[in-house]
């Protein structure tokens, strides 16, 4: 029996323990016309119903495990107005090429990878940290070191993909930002105001606090990559600049200017500088 077969029959569901005594519930993988497979979940952090979809390499073989991308989405819910990630790293066969599982889940509300101070069900961060994370590791062939979990995101889910890797460093290994408002410096614009819910709340999150906070940790290896510019090029300079100071090695390209969306061009070179081209794929016991 495959391994896709295996999660398609089970019907896994992660325990998680909450301050409410409740437990996501976590459906059996359906195999979607786009080629991944689609969870639907229903978890105490989030208002409403969401999704985890999972693009596997088409060929793997038995005890072999791969990294992880985590391709954020920068819209609440199922919406698609910036166009599908998970289908752009498709239509270019990346996880074949780098031999990597892209996962990409979704949020009831508009998403900045947050969590709110006082409204218990827009807890993004806890969400995807308690939920996503720890389901995807238990039921697919992750590798499962911090290495291997890997961000992926543009826009305000670049600001989350940094976001999450400077909040948890051992347990995030890089994270590829594009066109990203990296340099915000209070909740009020693009809908953030909504999720981060107070001044002293968003300042737990602000990208430039967090890279002077965790610089000492981070200036061993290229950790960060940040990408191009559709309406953010001053932001990218001005955290670059922001980088250089802080003696901080990363990955930096300005430009080129691209449509601010996920289909213009971007996500391949992303995925190049967070995989190694040979991919990372190793033999181990794969978790069941």
């Amino acid at each position: 029996m495959s391994f896709v077969r295996v999660v398609v029959a089970l019907g896994l569901v992660v325990p998680v323990s909450t301050a409410f005594g409740q437990a996501p519930t976590i459906t059996d993988a359906i195999r979607d016309l786009g080629g991944w497979y689609v969870h639907r979940v229903t978890s105490p952090y989030q208002q409403d119903e969401t999704e985890i979809r999972v693009l596997l390499p088409e060929k793997t073989t038995e005890g072999e495990r791969f990294p992880v991308v985590y391709v954020l989405p920068v819209e609440a819910g199922g919406e698609h107005r910036y166009g599908d990630g998970l289908a752009e790293i498709k239509r270019h066969d990346l996880h074949n090429r780098y031999r990597a599982i892209f996962v990409a889940p979704t949020f009831s509300q508009l998403p900045w990878y947050a969590d709110h101070p006082t409204e218990p069900t827009i807890r993004q961060e806890t969400h995807f940290m308690q939920v996503v994370v720890p389901y995807v590791e238990k039921t697919y062939p992750a590798a499962g070191e911090p290495q291997d979990r890997l961000l992926l995101g543009f826009s305000k889910s670049g600001w989350g993909a940094w976001s999450l890797l400077l909040r948890h460093p051992d347990f995030f290994g890089r994270a590829a930002a594009w066109d990203a408002p990296l340099m915000l410096d209070k909740p009020g614009t693009y809908g953030s105001s909504e999720i981060f819910g107070t001044a002293a709340n968003f300042a737990n999150y602000r990208i430039s606090t967090g890279l002077r906070a965790k610089a000492g940790s981070l200036r061993g290896s290229k950790r960060l990559v940040l990408l191009g510019y559709g309406s953010f090029r001053q932001e990218h300079r001005s955290i670059h600049a922001l980088m250089e100071k802080l003696e901080l090695p990363h990955d930096y390209r300005d430009g080129p200017e691209r449509k601010h969306d996920w289909h213009s061009g971007w996500v391949t070179e992303a995925v190049e500088l967070l995989i190694p081209a040979e991919g990372s794929a190793r033999l181990g016991t794969v978790k069941s």
